[in-house]
């Protein structure tokens, strides 16, 4: 497949001598969900990842990568991230902040280096999908790789919806 036009993230693993693979998917209007972008670009939907924004409690901001079919748990990631609480960015705010759109943001090439978490279960995985940095197009990388770009740290991050309440 032809290379994507030329994001933050894809000149970032240029430079790093990075290999990937980028999977296009059209653009709409509407926000995909994981499963649907799954489909669209033909990956198993268990190595598509979406990557949130969020404010913690001193005023800074931190980054979680978690499996597009699980929700975020906010008083782990605060445990985590050894806060005393968390709460997500105003999507206002994310262009400014890291460079990217809603349905665009990546862990990799943000405008400024943050404490970045991955769902711990990343690490069991030989490739990851995670945003190229503009809607429709997914990089993917091998896990090992991406944690060590974003110096990640692995924790548990998601709501167990077997036993949480929503």
């Amino acid at each position: 497949m032809a290379k994507a036009v030329k994001t933050n993230v894809l000149r970032h693993l240029d430079a790093l001598k990075m290999p990937y693979e980028i999977r296009e998917y059209p653009v709409t209007d509407e926000h995909f969900d994981g499963k649907t972008v799954a489909g669209l670009t033909g990956l198993d939907p268990r190595m598509v990842y979406k990557t949130l924004v969020l404010c913690d409690d001193k005023n800074g901001h931190l980054v979680c990568v978690i499996p597009t079919d699980q929700e975020l748990d906010l008083k782990k990631v605060a445990r985590a991230s050894g806060h005393k609480s968390v709460s997500m960015l105003p999507m206002k705010d994310l262009l400014p902040l890291t460079g990217y759109v809603r349905g665009g943001c990546s862990p990799i090439g943000m405008k400024k280096p943050f404490a970045t978490f991955f769902q711990k279960e990343a690490k069991n995985l030989e490739k990851i999908s995670v945003s190229a940095g503009v809607r429709g197009c997914q990089v993917i990388l091998s896990s090992e790789a991406l944690l060590s770009i974003t110096q990640a740290t692995l924790a548990d991050l998601v709501r167990d919806t077997a036993t949480d309440p929503i």
